[in-house]
C-alpha cells in the first residue's frame, strides 16, 4: 500500500498517458484498406518545465510540447503547440499558450525550445478542456469560437491502450478541418 507521499497524483497519471511518441498506423492502414482518404498522423508529447525559466517553486502544472504531424494524399503538415496541465477538483484542465515570439509553429519541438521566461508564456484563445477520469480513461475536451464565424472543437479520451482525438473546425457553421472517426493513436 503506498502512503500519501508515495501515491501518484492525477496529474501524474495523466501526464503518464499521453506522453510519448504516438501514431495511428493500425488504423491509417484499415483506413487504406476500405478506400478511404484519411490522415496518417503523429504526436510527440513532451514535459517542457525544465525549458521555462523562473517558474514559481511549488508550481504543480506541467507544461508539455505536442508536436502533431499529419500526412494526407502525399501532402505533410507539421504542427506544434504548448499546452498546461493542472490538477483542479474536478478532473485535470487543459491550457493552451502560444509558441514562444521567434519561433516557427510547423518547425517547433521540444528539442528545437529554448529557454522562456514564464512570464512571457501568453495563453491563446483556446476554451480551456477539463478531464474527467473514470476506470483509468480521461475523457473531456472543449469548443473554442476563435471568431463570430469560426469555431474549433476538440474532444478527446486517453487510456492505457492510446489516444483518442477527435477535433474540428468550422467556419459559418461549414467544417473546414477534421474527420468523421476521431485519430486513434497508439504508442510508437
Amino acid at each position: 500500500m503506498l502512503n500519501s507521499k508515495e501515491k501518484k497524483s492525477n496529474l501524474e497519471m495523466f501526464i503518464k498517458l499521453i506522453t510519448g511518441h504516438f501514431n495511428n498506423k493500425e488504423q491509417f492502414e484499415e483506413m487504406q484498406k476500405s478506400g478511404r482518404v484519411y490522415p496518417y498522423a503523429e504526436h510527440v508529447n513532451t514535459v517542457c518545465n525544465d525549458k521555462i525559466k523562473n517558474l514559481s517553486v511549488d508550481f504543480q502544472g506541467k507544461f508539455l510540447v505536442e508536436e502533431s504531424y499529419y500526412e494526407t494524399n502525399g501532402k505533410k503538415h507539421a504542427s506544434s503547440h504548448i499546452f498546461l496541465f493542472t490538477e483542479e477538483k474536478e478532473g485535470i484542465l487543459l491550457s493552451s499558450y502560444e509558441i514562444p515570439a521567434g519561433a516557427d509553429k510547423n518547425t517547433f519541438t521540444y528539442d528545437s525550445m529554448l529557454p522562456v521566461e514564464y512570464s512571457e508564456l501568453k495563453s491563446e484563445k483556446f476554451t480551456p478542456a477539463l478531464y474527467l477520469e473514470n476506470d483509468g480513461v480521461w475523457e473531456g475536451g472543449s469548443t473554442s469560437q476563435f471568431t463570430p464565424v469560426m469555431k474549433f472543437k476538440l474532444w478527446e479520451r486517453f487510456s492505457e491502450t492510446g489516444l483518442e482525438v477527435a477535433e474540428s473546425m468550422e467556419v459559418n457553421g461549414k467544417r473546414t478541418f477534421g474527420y468523421d472517426v476521431p485519430i486513434l493513436y497508439k504508442r510508437a
